[in-house]
C-alpha cells in the first residue's frame, strides 16, 4: 500500500491532505521536529524526530518507497524523494518531476544568493482557498496515478 508523507513542521495543507487520504484509506505519516495535533482516527501518524537541520528530511528520504506520495516545499528533499521513486507535490499544488527538479534547484540556489545579498526578501504569500483547492485536486490526481501504477486502483 502506498503511503503519504508530509514534511510537517511548516506544512500549510495538512488538513487538505487528510481529506484526500481518508477518501482512499491511505496512511499518512506527518514527520516533524515538534509535537503537533494529528487526527489519529484518519490513519495519520505523527513521527517525531530529533531537532536539527534536515533530520525530518533525512527520515522521509530514508523511509519513502516507490509509489509513495510526499508533500513538501523543500526542493532538495523533493529531489531525494523523486530519486527514491516517490511522487512529490509542493504545498502550492505544483508537482515536482524529474524534468523540472534541476531547474527548481537552480532557482532555489539563485534566490538564496539574492537573499544573502539583500536583493530579495519576504516569503511566499499565504495560501488562499483557491490555492488549497488546487492543491487538494492535484494531490487526488497524484494518488490516483500512483494507485493505478502500483496495481492498487
Amino acid at each position: 500500500m502506498i503511503e503519504i508523507f508530509i514534511d510537517g513542521d511548516a506544512c500549510p495543507v495538512k488538513d487538505e491532505t487528510y481529506g484526500v487520504s481518508s477518501r482512499y484509506g491511505l496512511p499518512v505519516a506527518v514527520v516533524a521536529n515538534s509535537r503537533m495535533y494529528v487526527p489519529e482516527d484518519l490513519g495519520v501518524e505523527l513521527i517525531l524526530v530529533e531537532q536539527g537541520p534536515d533530520v525530518a528530511d533525512d527520515w522521509i528520504a530514508e523511509n519513502v518507497r516507490p509509489g509513495d506520495v510526499v508533500i513538501t516545499a523543500d526542493i532538495p528533499l523533493a529531489a531525494r524523494c523523486l530519486a527514491g521513486g516517490a511522487l512529490v507535490l509542493g504545498t502550492t499544488g505544483r508537482e515536482f518531476t524529474e524534468d523540472s527538479i534541476g531547474g527548481q534547484l537552480a532557482t532555489r540556489d539563485l534566490n538564496a544568493h539574492l537573499r544573502e545579498a539583500g536583493q530579495l526578501g519576504g516569503g511566499p504569500p499565504p495560501l488562499g482557498n483557491k490555492d488549497r483547492s488546487r492543491f487538494a485536486s492535484k494531490l487526488d490526481e497524484l494518488v490516483n496515478r500512483s494507485l493505478r501504477a502500483h496495481g492498487e486502483g
